[in-house]
């Protein structure tokens, strides 16, 4: 049989392209544009872990999410129960969430993959929920830094000293090729934190996480929360003041591309809410909070500033929560988002 001949591809050819500049490597590099305060937040039905089958989809699922936050800038990311899977006792640190807890599940892969891969180890370890995480593509966000990358700020994990030191400090592992100490701090072992490098000697100080972003406007990752139901959304914010506009989507809302002028440019904190498999109406149909208050399945719009049909003449009879959520990151992304 004859040889069949491959292509031979090189940086060398990707650097002489007639383009004038490299191809083979990304160069669309996050540029921060000055301090930031206003954050976006998405909150989705961790039901939707369970609609998956198999081990392998439900972790590409959370991977396929991830990847949506990590491109859109998102700060914040709520995982509710939506009543549609059975009430189990809360799992323990080691079990297996996979088909038990779906909720747990979403929250401990979500969090794995927004963490810097130096520090996944310290912080994770080996755990069955994690098996095949190894597999889902990098988000490669800001803080995820190379070796070789200078930043201001870094994320580190606290690491135990030599046996036999004594110095009053922490270690601190950035991944670097050396790891730092922070003088006269003690930090508990395997404690991520940020930090600020002083360039002039290359020590550090420990700052506040949302430094990065609301002093310098980094996107600096997406925090995970997670919710008993979609009342508790709402009522537990972590930003003061709450949500100052919030958005709802479902099939019977409003089309998205017809409303979005009334949707306002300036807010504080925004939040954007989809539902599982059952939507939003099934969230606020199992949520006596919301009961007690008026809301149900047939009125659950008015728990939002905007109901909205993300993509109203579809040409499939649904749209997975994962495709709604990318759908609707693009739609609002000129108008509510700001990196």
């Amino acid at each position: 049989m004859a040889k069949t001949k491959k292509r031979k591809f090189s940086e060398e050819a990707g650097a002489s392209s007639s383009l004038g500049f490299d191809t083979t490597k990304p160069s669309a590099l996050f540029v921060p544009n000055g301090p930031r305060q206003s954050t976006f937040s998405v909150a989705l039905a961790g039901s939707i872990i369970a609609n998956a089958k198999s081990h392998d989809q439900k972790t590409y699922l959370a991977g396929t999410i991830a990847r949506a936050l990590a491109v859109f800038c998102v700060d914040e990311v709520v995982i509710f129960d939506d009543g549609l899977v059975p009430i189990q006792a809360e799992p323990d640190q080691n079990d297996y969430t996979a088909f038990s807890h779906p909720c747990h599940f979403l929250h401990h892969l979500l969090s794995y993959l927004e963490t810097p891969p130096w520090l996944r180890r310290a912080l994770f370890g080996m755990h069955p929920n994690l098996r095949t995480a190894g597999t889902l593509p990098s988000l490669d966000m800001p803080h995820h830094l190379r070796a070789t990358e200078w930043c201001p700020y870094r994320e580190g994990v606290v690491v135990d000293g030599e046996r036999g030191e004594k110095r009053v400090g922490s270690l601190i592992d950035l991944g670097l090729s050396e790891k730092r100490f922070l003088p006269d701090i003690e930090i508990p072992s395997k404690q991520r934190v940020t930090l600020r490098i002083l360039s002039e000697n290359e020590s550090v100080e420990p700052v506040n996480p949302a430094d990065p972003k609301e002093k310098e406007g980094y996107y600096w990752g997406y925090s995970v929360r997670r919710c008993p139901n979609l009342s508790s959304v709402f009522t537990e914010c972590p930003f003061d003041g709450g949500y100052d506009l919030s958005i709802g989507t479902s099939e019977r809302g409003a089309p998205l591309a017809e409303n979005l002028s009334a949707v306002p440019t300036q807010s504080s904190h925004s939040i954007l809410v989809l539902g599982g498999v059952a939507g939003l109406e099934a969230a606020a149909r199992s949520d006596k909070e919301l009961a007690s208050k008026g809301i149900r399945d047939d009125n659950v719009s008015e728990l939002f500033d905007h109901w909205i049909n993300i993509l109203p003449g579809q040409g499939s009879r649904t749209i997975r929560t994962e495709e709604a959520l990318w759908l609707a990151l693009m739609g609002l992304k000129a108008q509510v988002m700001r990196p």
